[in-house]
């Protein structure tokens, strides 16, 4: 039985510029409950969460909070006060949550932050403040905690030991995040805010697509039978949820031979190394021998890299992934060129054509408009080597017609990180060099982004913490333990986790190299299927053809006009079952996906 809610609002609406962000909301958020909000970037999210929190006040409808209940909200973007340091932010901020804030407590949150109190906050790194608002949130023991984008600027092993804290937490849990692993984790219940629309739906996020897709294919039936044109953002919506399974089996397939692909040049590289040179053109895009990286530290050098081998060829795709701080801006410096190590052999293929996404967003001019950005004075920008009207290229960055003369600095922290990559991947290139791109975009966006950078051709270099996002892209993962300890392992981040050891010792000191790692595992081994698992992944496709049958003659039915009137009861059968029929084809898809991918593994086995 759920909790009774401590927080509520009823029939909420918000209005921006006279045209309302959401309306006729009605949600309730009670202690022990794990509830994420899923929506698109500016569909109201933050809004929603700023209301609940009572930072926003409503134009109509209303706002309940039981007496002496406790509410932590942390913010997306923190805004610190000028010359403000972090003793005196946490103890405000405690006291605006617990209305106390002992000395002893001040320091306990401080001290879980990882920052003194007298740093200043405005020169906090972005992981470093979100360190702080989470630890400021949390340290109050609220009975309600509203968190926006928590996840931001945090490493994986950060996000890790959040989930930890965060599962264990009494609180109730409202969570807008990007992270589908995260979410995945946390949530047992899922609000999703749709065009000022908040449909709830009483499972986590990992039931959201399938849900979702049914909703949608429902929602679309109706329009037909009221022959009301759909809007063009329900239709994207609809194909794009519909259509991604489908489409994610294919580039998955390919994905999982891309992996097996290197696991053999892995191998053959390891074994090779020092006795074959390298060609500077053809496929090679780099190649690291025995690279070493240091810089000056307060007490003792502090090792970046220390003997590190690999070698990239056109096609690859690299995710790199270690704490903040242990150098994967150096090593992408390294691997491009723009920085030499100290000792080692780096060697660059010819004709590289570079296109970098930068974290900070320092390109953008928050001047200008998001026109002019991208086509300057003109009409046309060049994507690719192809000429598109800069409206339709804004449109496929999820743009609507409103922002296209807007500036820059009007926009969300999502919204700039869509119109960056939207600059960035127009640009012809063929080594794409993506430093954090995830932060702050939805997740229709990362879907977007994901169907992009899995057609794109060349070679794709990614630092990332979104252990969901390395695992659907990536063919290898580069880790950088720290101390100068970086490996590499085929595969994603899942991959990763399986295939690591623990380090218990530092590598030796210079100038004694490190031994050559042993030949990686190939992803491509895997549990045989059973008898009965092997009768099943037969058995699947026709059931998906005769489910993918059902619901296309279901949807013809339905998109008569004429049925509701002449036989209702058979409308509504219809209705159900269309949503039922939805739900088992995705069911069966995902079924069918994972029993392939254990046989192909183990048919290499």
């Amino acid at each position: 039985m759920a909790a009774p809610p401590l927080v509520t609002l009823r029939e909420a609406l918000v209005t921006f510029g006279g045209r309302p962000v959401f309306q006729d909301i009605a949600v309730g958020l009670g202690r022990g409950e794990r509830v994420c909000l899923v929506g698109r970037n500016g569909g109201g999210k933050s809004t929603l969460l700023k209301a609940l929190a009572g930072i926003v006040a409503l134009d109509a409808g209303e706002r309940f909070c039981q007496p002496g209940a406790r509410i932590a909200y942390m913010p997306q973007e923190p805004v610190f006060a000028p010359g403000q340091n972090a003793g005196d932010f946490m103890a405000r901020s405690l006291s605006a949550i617990a209305g106390e804030a002992p000395h002893h407590r001040v320091e306990a949150a401080l001290d879980e932050a990882g920052i003194a109190p007298d740093r200043i906050l405005a020169e906090l790194s972005g992981g470093e403040a979100r360190r702080v608002t989470l630890a400021a949130a949390l340290g109050g023991d609220p009975d309600i905690l509203l968190l926006d984008e928590p996840t931001n600027h945090l490493d994986i092993a950060a996000v890790e030991a959040l989930e930890e804290r965060l599962g264990a937490h009494t609180a109730g849990l409202l969570i807008i995040s990007h992270d589908r692993a995260f979410l995945k984790r946390l949530s047992r219940r899922t609000l999703w805010l749709d065009r000022g629309r908040l449909r709830e739906h009483d499972r986590g996020y990992e039931d959201f697509e399938a849900w979702s897709e049914a909703v949608l294919e429902i929602e679309a039936a109706e329009r037909a039978r009221a022959d009301k044109r759909i809007e063009s953002e329900t239709l994207w919506l609809r194909q794009g949820i519909s259509a991604r399974r489908r489409r994610n089996q294919g580039r998955l397939r390919r994905l999982y031979y891309m992996r097996a692909e290197r696991a053999q040049r892995q191998s053959l590289r390891l074994a090779t190394l020092g006795t074959v040179e390298a060609k500077s053109g053809g496929r090679i895009v780099a190649e690291l021998e025995n690279v070493a990286k240091e810089f000056p530290g307060e007490s003792e050098p502090k090792t970046i890299l220390d003997g590190f081998s690999t070698r990239i060829v056109r096609g690859d795709r690299i995710g790199i992934i270690g704490a903040n701080g242990v150098g994967k801006s150096t090593l992408l410096g390294i691997i491009t060129g723009s920085q030499a190590p100290d000792s080692g052999v780096v060697r660059h293929g010819t004709n590289l054509e570079i296109a970098f996404f930068d974290q900070r967003r320092a390109i953008l001019d928050p001047e200008l408009t998001l026109w002019q950005t991208l086509a300057g004075g003109g009409d046309t920008v060049l994507v690719q080597g192809q000429q598109r009207h800069v409206t339709s290229y804004l449109k496929d960055f999820l743009f609507d017609d409103s922002q296209f003369r807007a500036r820059v600095s009007t926009l969300s922290g999502g919204e700039r990180n869509r119109l960056l990559l939207a600059q960035v991947l127009a640009r012809p290139s063929n080594l794409l060099v993506l430093d954090e791109p995830t932060n702050d975009l939805d997740i229709e966006t990362l879907d977007l982004l994901e169907e992009v950078l899995s057609d794109y051709d060349g070679t794709l270099l990614l630092v990332s913490h979104d252990r969901d996002f390395l695992d659907r892209l990536v063919t290898s993962v580069i880790a950088m333990e720290g101390d100068g300890v970086v490996d590499e392992y085929v595969g994603g981040y899942s991959d990763y986790l399986r295939q690591r050891s623990p380090r218990t010792t530092k590598p030796s000191p210079k100038p004694a190299a490190r031994p050559a790692a042993p030949p990686l595992p190939s992803p491509v081994r895997g549990q045989r299927l059973s008898w009965k698992e092997k009768r099943e992944l037969e058995d699947l496709p026709p059931r998906i053809a005769a489910l993918e049958a059902e619901k296309s003659v279901l949807e013809k039915s339905l998109a008569d006009p004429d049925m509701y009137a002449r036989d209702r009861s058979s409308f509504e059968k219809a209705s159900a079952r269309l949503g039922v029929a939805v739900a088992e084809l995705a069911s069966a898809e995902e079924r069918w996906l994972l029993l392939a991918e254990r046989a192909e593994k183990a048919g290499t086995a």
